[in-house]
């Protein structure tokens, strides 16, 4: 059994996470897993979108509890294994907004501390009704600082700190309503409401959609002026394409577009 599962339907990659009995946690195999296939998706150009899903009752339970408290029998208390271990899922983090790809998560059960996070991380999410979000690992006595990155860059602070300081349970429909997700279906609409945004972009211009997504994350940490400097220098790269010349023509022309990627 893979612990990582990969399809490929429609120019969209289908990633799941397969570790049910372990509630999806990001174990050292599932944290390699995942790194070793994103870095692939990189320079996959038949690929235009990406889902991230878990089997079983949970999307991602967070780190693997069991393997961090053997990595506390070192020498050394465990401190380099931690850092080692922080550090890698880190990497991956970033490797999902890095990709050219829009990564979606198909989010049901629960994700909570670093499972949180991976919502928290990808482009879009979709949710199933009943779905709980958190960012508990106060209530074990581990304050929850790598995921708060992402989740502070998701949702207002105060909303993120009180989550953060309680370890209180979020419902989809607080996800939704604070940014975390961007849709709440019935679970039985669950896939096709993943599939449904996964081939809308996909549909469009892989090129566009790459540059797009890069400068979106550059953007975000400048200030005003830096981000109108660089974004018109995008969209002037942007608009030198032969496909997105070609776009605009058949807009113009109420006919679908001939793109070559």
């Amino acid at each position: 059994m893979e612990i990582l599962e990969r399809r490929d339907v429609n120019a969209v990659a289908y990633l799941n996470l397969n570790a049910p009995d372990r509630l999806n946690a990001l174990s050292d195999e599932m944290l390699a897993a995942l790194q070793s296939t994103l870095d692939g998706l990189k320079e996959d150009r038949s690929v235009r979108a990406v889902v991230l899903s878990g089997s079983g009752k949970a999307f991602c339970a967070g780190h693997d509890l069991k393997q961090m408290t053997a990595g506390r029998q070192a020498e050394d208390g465990g401190k380099a294994y931690f850092k080692d271990l922080f550090d890698r899922c880190a990497q991956m983090m970033m490797t999902v907004q890095s990709l050219p790809q829009p990564v979606i998560a198909r989010v049901h059960g629960i994700a909570t501390a670093a499972g949180c996070q991976l919502v928290a991380t990808c482009d879009m999410a979709v949710a199933a009704e009943g779905t709980r979000f958190g960012v508990n690992g106060v209530n074990i006595g581990l304050f929850c600082s790598t995921p708060m990155v992402a989740l502070t860059r998701n949702v207002h602070r105060k909303q993120a700190f009180e989550m953060l300081t309680t370890g209180r349970f979020l419902n989809a429909d607080e996800a939704r309503d604070i940014g975390l997700v961007n849709h709440v279906v019935p679970a039985d609409q669950l896939d096709a409401k993943a599939t449904e945004l996964a081939e809308t972009v996909a549909a469009k211009l892989g090129a566009a959609v790459r540059v797009g997504k890069e400068a979106f994350y550059n953007q975000i940490t400048m200030n005003t002026s830096d981000a109108y400097a660089y974004t018109g220098d995008v969209m002037v790269e942007n608009m030198l394409y032969r496909d997105t010349e070609e776009g605009i023509s058949a807009f113009l022309e109420k006919r679908d577009p001939d793109w070559s990627q």
